[in-house]
């Protein structure tokens, strides 16, 4: 895999004084050597917070805000931040996020003696409505797979949009865990070690489809790759970007008629719930999938069910009307 996650850059907070920069530094680096934080992990919660420390610089207007600026700040200012999120139509999920975020910094800088605040602990979460994971249906996943190699302009573009979303489909990757493969980790079958979120290393199967598949699309890619470079490249070669697939996926739903929820992840969905539907057992499907807790992927149980209701409603001659 690619190196270990880069840090939240203390340069970023240009609302925070040397101080308080140098601390975020020094909880990025816990973050990332300690908790073994993922690179998305680390964008996230350096959003947050920079988020955090903007509105406090505006709503306060007592400078830039610095670690006797934490230690002062009441929950009426914890309530007019999460007030003025709300103003701006952030989802609820977002926000939930965020307050989690704030309240792991501040417990660093409880433990590292820099800030005693307990005002944020009088904060509820925001209480979430339950999600559960939207799959594509079987022939839905494999219409999208095919459409990627048909609509490339390029044929070996196209071999290389499906290889990538039937490895995505075919062995439950998220989209970061793919594109961070190098191609010395290219997946010869029958199985593949993957690291993922937290630098947790897990093993899946991988089908011989998805071996010829990527097979296929290094053969036609016109660059030379060696073992360190990126295994899917774009036209230029450098290492394949998210955005740029995210966007296929919306041109390639908008071409079939899919819903909206038809994104890169929900071919991961879709691998998972498929394998439930199909007699797979939760402890295997959540192994396959790198979940840390047999609860996040008890919620695929919801989606199977949902499925069965469906099938039920146009299937049996009673529940017809």
């Amino acid at each position: 895999m690619a190196g270990s996650a880069p840090q939240i850059t203390p340069t970023q907070f240009l609302t925070a004084d040397p101080e308080l920069r140098s601390a975020i530094g020094s909880w990025s680096a816990w973050l990332a050597h300690e908790r073994r934080a993922s690179t998305h992990t680390l964008s996230a919660y350096s959003h947050d917070l920079s988020d955090f420390l903007e509105f406090l610089f505006g709503h306060l207007g007592d400078g830039l805000i610095g670690l006797q600026t934490l230690n002062l700040i009441s929950t009426r200012d914890f309530r007019a931040w999460l007030a003025a999120r709300a103003a701006r139509g952030m989802a609820k999920a977002s926000t939930a996020r965020a307050l989690s975020t704030l309240r792991g910094f501040f417990r660093w800088l409880e433990r590292s003696d820099l800030v005693h605040n307990q005002a944020l602990n009088t904060l509820r979460t925001p209480k979430l409505p339950k999600t559960v994971p939207k799959a594509l249906s079987e022939n839905e996943a494999l219409r999208t797979i095919v459409a990627a190699r048909e609509m490339a302009k390029e044929p070996w573009v196209g071999k290389r949009d499906m290889a990538l979303l039937i490895l995505l489909y075919g062995a439950g990757l998220r989209i970061g865990e793919a594109l961070s493969l190098n191609h010395s980790e290219t997946p010869r079958g029958p199985s593949m070690r993957i690291t993922g979120k937290g630098d947790k290393e897990r093993v899946v199967p991988v089908l011989p489809v998805v071996v010829d598949a990527i097979a296929d699309y290094l053969d036609a890619c016109p660059h030379e790759l060696g073992p360190d470079d990126p295994l899917f490249v774009g036209v230029r070669g450098k290492r394949l970007q998210a955005s740029p697939v995210q966007a296929l996926v919306r041109k390639l739903r908008n071409a079939l008629g899919l819903a909206q929820t038809a994104t890169p992840h929900a071919l991961r969905h879709s691998f998972a719930t498929h394998l439930l539907a199909g007699g797979g057992d939760l402890r295997t499907i959540q192994e396959l999938l790198g979940h840390a807790s047999l609860t996040t992927t008890q919620r695929y149980t919801a989606v199977d069910t949902a499925r069965l209701a469906e099938v039920y409603r146009d299937a049996h001659p009673r529940a017809r009307r």
